[in-house]
């Protein structure tokens, strides 16, 4: 139902999408990898973020542990240091990674498929997860996302199909193909 081509075409969507997002400064580097052999999630919680159509749903999992490290990563994204970074400001800046990235990802998807809906950011406990597996997926990836050579998150994709998908995603985009989002109002 769903060709290799679109498979690869919404793998390399969302790993641009992540690779944009989920830096604090233009200094930082930015991997993102295909796991080969997908091991257990051992992140506590993550980000869903969800974009849909009249022909799929993609599900978006971003997976983190809310420790020392990930605290840093945002401070600098928000110009202060890990002691200032509060709560609400470590949330918000993560929702905010997760906004860019459902962004990008659903501008990428919009050149193929009109009328692509995205979600706000839901954070959840990692056993959230689990009920994902009653969409019966048509196609998952598990990536990891090395920021400055440190594993700060791991990402899934849950893909579901409601007819058949097939589509190309090239490499690059012209320039003039490249649009900033707009709002609709329901």
């Amino acid at each position: 139902m769903i060709s290799s081509s679109a498979k690869n075409s919404f793998d390399k969507a969302i790993m641009q999408a992540l690779k944009g997002a989920m830096v604090a400064s233009s200094d930082d580097t930015c991997e993102v990898t295909i796991e080969d052999r997908p091991t257990a999630i051992t992140e506590s919680k993550f980000v869903m973020l969800t974009s849909s159509s009249y022909v799929f749903r993609a599900f978006v999992l971003i997976y983190f542990e809310p420790n020392e490290a990930l605290r840093e990563h945002f401070a600098r994204r928000n110009r202060t240091t890990a002691a200032d970074l509060t709560e609400q400001d470590f949330i918000d800046a993560l929702s905010e990674s997760g906004n860019m990235c459902s962004g990008a990802f659903n501008r990428d998807l919009g050149r193929h498929y009109p009328h692509v809906g995205l979600s706000t950011p839901n954070i959840l406990d990692k056993h959230c997860a689990d009920s994902l597996e009653t969409f019966n997926a048509n196609h998952s990836q598990q990536f990891r996302i090395d920021v400055n050579q440190v594993t700060l998150f791991r990402a899934s994709l849950v893909l579901c199909a409601y007819a058949p998908l097939d589509f190309y995603l090239p490499d690059t985009v012209a320039e003039d193909e490249v649009s900033s989002g707009e709002l609709e109002m329901f």
